[in-house]
């Protein structure tokens, strides 16, 4: 694989992870990151910055595709949706430091869309916890 497809899929990893689509982006980055092939500080922003996009992209549905949200395509269940407006009601934007959480963190960046969170704001906390969570990772590796 050249460096720039691995880079390349390395944010791809980290945006889809961001959505409702299920991947793992921290194996991609622990996969790259072992080889010992790429610069590490490079591997953090390139998964960091995949994976906050792959946030924006949910702040964006929220912001404005929220009177689909009782659709059946809707990709999101109102379970989690529910869920995530708790945590936020209750943390405010602070609980958007744990938008790289499983499960989580995918509805509560569309909560933050849906209740129209600064972007800025928002770019700010969830840059901080995803760029957070991948630290600690290749920290422990």
């Amino acid at each position: 694989m050249t460096t720039l497809g691995a880079y390349a899929s390395l944010f791809f990893a980290g945006l889809i992870a961001a959505t409702f689509f299920p991947a793992q982006s921290e194996a991609v980055l622990a996969a790259l990151y072992v080889t010992g092939d790429y610069n590490t500080l490079a591997l953090l922003v390139v998964a960091t910055v995949g994976n906050v996009l792959g946030s924006v992209i949910n702040w964006l549905l929220g912001r404005f595709i929220d009177h689909f949200r009782h659709r059946r395509w809707f990709p999101f269940s109102a379970r989690s949706i529910d869920r995530a407006s708790d945590w936020y009601q209750r943390w405010g934007v602070w609980s958007l430091l744990l938008a790289w959480t499983p499960f989580l963190g995918d509805p509560l960046t569309l909560v933050a869309g849906i209740l129209r969170t600064n972007i800025w704001v928002f770019l700010a906390l969830v840059t901080a916890g995803k760029a957070g969570r991948y630290a600690f990772l290749l920290a422990v590796l």
